[in-house]
Parts: structure tokens; sequence; C-alpha cells
């Protein structure tokens, strides 16, 4: 039996949709903009990966998305776009925490360490959690100001996502490696939404909310 499933990832600025069979990625669609394009772009994204497969979204038997941390407006259009299909199709929704996607896109690469998923939180802020080398969690997901002296306790160990570009003149004389290429991706939500899938690991699509983790702050705006 064919089993697809839909990825939505928004937490950050990568817009990003992934389709899988079976626990397999067979299409992606994503791009990363300053602007937050997910919600002139996520619907199209959607569309574009269906088309590559040929398939209709009536044939989806689930929609992954990412539950947070990350971008309140990215989390909360990722959430809504997830919970429409599910109850329009009336198929289940999946929850994955958007660092825990972003450790499985690290550890194909990076097998020796310990894994440091950051995601921008703004200033010196970053949203966090560490896994050992065989992915199991070692350290909470939480939103920390960085300095020199942070996670000590977990090097050596490899820091990667959205928000490890600014790490790297806070942390010269720390013995961690700096990853920034991995990125926010669809294609991290894939083996763990089909194994939540065989599970029956779903959750409510009435009263399911994103984790924002802070609360959101309306910028002021510019005169």
């Amino acid at each position: 039996m064919k089993e697809y499933i839909l990825h939505l990832e928004t937490a950050t600025k990568v817009c990003s949709v992934a389709l899988s069979k079976n626990g397999e990625i067979c299409a992606l669609k994503e791009l990363e903009e300053d602007g937050y394009s997910h919600g002139e772009n996520l619907n199209l994204f959607i569309q574009s990966v269906c088309n590559d497969l040929q398939i209709k979204l009536q044939n989806l038997s689930a929609v992954s998305v990412a539950s947070g941390p990350g971008s309140y407006t990215g989390l909360r259009i990722g959430a809504a776009t997830a919970k429409s299909l599910c109850y329009s199709l009336d198929i289940p929704l999946i929850a994955i925490d958007a660092l825990t996607s972003l450790k499985e896109l690290a550890r194909e690469q990076h097998t020796e360490m310990n894994l440091c998923a950051v995601i921008d939180a703004r200033r010196m802020e970053v949203y966090n959690a560490f896994y050992d080398k065989e992915g199991k969690q070692i350290k909470e997901i939480s939103a920390d100001v960085i300095d020199e002296n942070s996670y000590e306790e977990y090097t050596p160990f490899v820091c990667f996502g959205d928000g490890a570009e600014k790490l790297k003149e806070v942390w010269t004389k720390k013995n961690c490696t700096i990853d920034a290429a991995i990125r926010s991706s669809a294609k991290g939500q894939v083996a763990i939404a089909y194994r939540k899938f065989l599970d029956e690991d779903f959750e409510d699509v009435a009263y399911w909310e994103p984790f924002y983790l802070k609360d959101f702050v309306a910028g002021k705006k510019k005169k």
C-alpha cells in the first residue's frame, strides 16, 4: 500500500515542502528568503510536489508539520495550512519539533560528535537542543542567550541550523564545529513522520497548536 505523507517546514526563513512515499522522500520544493515568503509560497510548493508525483491531495495519508520552536509567523502559517488540509481530507496530523528535524539532517553528515541544533531567536539568543552521536536528546529544548562559555559541558560538538552562523565569532576558542550549511528542511521530517504514522502517533487537529516557546512580540512600525 502506498502511504503518501506531506511534510511542511516553516519554523525559519526556509519555506520547505516535501512529499514522501512509505518513508522515502520523493519530491522537495524549498526556498529561503529574508522576507519570510511562507504565506505566498507554501500552497504553491504543496501543489508543485504533488504535481511532481502526479498525485492529488486526496491521495495523501497524513500531513506532518514543524511544531516549533521558531518564527511565530512561520509556525502559525504552517499550522493553519496543515490543519486545514487534515480537516478537509480527514487525515491525521503529525507534529515534529523543528530542532529534531534539523538533527536528522545533521546525523547524515556528522556521526562522531554531539549535535547542537540551533534556530535563530534574534540578537545573541537561539532556540536549541543537544543530541548525542546516536541521536538521543541530551538537553531539552530551550531559548538561551549565548556567550563564549555556553554549552562547554557538551564539547566537542557540531553546531548547525540558521542560528549557527552568528556563533562563529563568539565561539572562536570552543572545541566545536560550526556547520551553518545545514538549514531547516522538510526532508528532515520524513523518517520521523513515517515512524509516527505507523505508530498512529497523531495530534488532535481541533486543539493542537505550535510550540512557540517564546511569546510573540510585534515590532514597531517604521515611520
